[in-house]
């Protein structure tokens, strides 16, 4: 479907890392997990202002702000 980023994504909506854009000690937190390039994440629900955004990746729940989603980009499966 093509390349997005995770802020856009819809719930239920499944995709594969493709980038993790942050450097530093964002970019090391989101590595630490699991936030990695070829992972399959999948968007369970948005809290009722859009943000955080609760996410699936490798049978748990994350939860991410939207400035962090920001620095993920998301292959649409």
């Amino acid at each position: 479907m093509g390349k997005i980023n995770l802020r856009q994504m819809k719930i239920n909506q499944k995709g594969i890392i493709s980038r993790v854009s942050a450097n530093g000690e964002l970019g090391r937190r989101l590595r630490d997990m699991g936030l990695i390039p070829g992972k399959t994440i999948t968007v369970n629900g948005r809290a009722p202002l859009y943000d955080p955004v609760s996410l699936k990746i490798m049978g748990f729940t994350l939860t991410l702000r939207n400035n962090e989603a920001d620095h993920i980009d998301v292959e649409v499966l």
